[in-house]
């Protein structure tokens, strides 16, 4: 039978109440007591719990609120009491109380604030990662036994062989859209021909890799993310780095270096695959024999546009690789992180790829590859 803590009130000389404390104050038997207490406002001079013969952390923790809320001296705990009751003191100074609200002129600048101070530590750690990474690499270089080969023919088949039936799919289907809606805008200038200059020229250049980045950002590199957050939640890459092995070299290393070189293969395959469909497209609608169509593209593309999208392509890669594996290795606390982390690693390498693109887009015009 479970047994009660209880409690009574003994007065002293002068007037002076005591409350006298009985029976285990452990978390199971303190229900009643508490209750009783809670809030009643009442005055001690004194809590006397030596006859109280267990005394746990919610006890000490009662006992400890009592005394604060009657202004009460504690007398007649045991050792253990009082080291429990001491730790319940520290740890409610330790607690901070939660700060005022900001009025709400000062509420927008304060954020602006947090969200610079956030960015900047943001970039720290980039910085951070981008060194080890850096380092990894430079490792690897110098030992290449260390590297793990199976490991990067793992990552280039799900990088790249397992995207080829999609990319491919959307490559296509882009290169008729464009080769359709071309054609439609240069009939009322009876330059339909042209159709074929803007299919290809476009496929070599912009599309065919920037869509392919853009698809690898949204398979390989949430992929990434997700992986990595899961190792490092269940607590694999703390295991991996006691036992001497570098997370950076087995885990890291070979996800960006496939993800790098695959993108060159992927984006040349998609601007092939685009100009197909513009050429099957242009078969119906434009009555420009297929093959009319593929010859023509060597004579109207310059062999520039096609070094623009091949040096692209890895620098795209390399974007969308450094971003999953980042945010990634950034995860902590619980599953939820993982979601989060994954689609900031989306997003951030979408938006790299399409801010350098534009910045290719000017550097080449530059140079006279425009």
């Amino acid at each position: 039978m479970r047994e009660w803590a209880d409690y009574s009130i003994a007065e002293g000389e002068g007037g002076a109440r005591s409350l006298v404390l009985t029976g285990p104050l452990v978390v199971s038997s303190v229900g009643r007591i508490d209750t009783a207490l809670r809030g009643t406002g009442e005055r001690f001079s004194a809590i006397d719990i030596s006859q109280a013969h267990e005394v746990d952390t919610v006890g000490a923790w009662l006992v400890w609120r009592l005394s604060r809320e009657s202004g009460a001296d504690i007398v007649g705990a045991s050792d253990k009491a009082q080291r429990l009751i001491a730790a319940v003191h520290r740890n409610e100074l330790e607690e901070q109380p939660e700060p005022e609200e900001l009025p709400i002129p000062a509420r927008l600048p304060e954020r602006v604030g947090s969200f610079v101070i956030a960015y900047g530590r943001g970039v720290l750690s980039l910085l951070g990662f981008l060194g080890a990474l850096i380092l990894a690499l430079g490792s690897v270089i110098r030992h290449p036994a260390r590297f793990r080969w199976t490991a990067l023919v793992r990552q280039i088949e799900l990088v790249g062989v397992g995207a080829l039936p999609i990319i491919g799919l959307m490559s296509f289907l882009v290169g008729i859209v464009i080769a359709q809606q071309g054609a439609v805008q240069l009939e009322q200038f009876g330059a339909e021909i042209y159709t074929i200059n803007l299919t290809g020229r476009l496929s070599f250049r912009e599309l065919g890799v920037l869509m392919t980045a853009i698809m690898v950002a949204g398979r390989s590199g949430s992929a990434f993310a997700a992986q990595l957050g899961t190792m490092k939640l269940t607590e694999e890459i703390d295991a991996m780095r006691t036992i001497g092995v570098s997370p950076m070299e087995a885990l890291v290393v070979p996800r960006v270096l496939a993800c790098t070189f695959m993108m060159i293969l992927l984006g040349f395959y998609a601007a092939i695959l685009s100009i197909i469909g513009g050429a099957v497209i242009s078969m119906f609608s434009l009555e420009i024999p297929f093959f009319t169509f593929l010859s023509r593209i060597q004579e109207v593309v310059p062999a520039h546009d096609l070094w623009v999208g091949l040096i692209k392509g890895p620098v795209f890669g390399l974007i969308v690789a450094i971003a999953g594996c980042y945010q990634g290795m950034q995860v902590e606390g619980n599953s939820e992180a993982v979601g989060i982390r994954t689609t900031i690693a989306v997003v951030q390498a979408i938006f790299m790829v399409i801010v350098l693109d534009a910045f290719f887009a000017v550097f080449f015009t530059e140079v006279g590859w425009g």
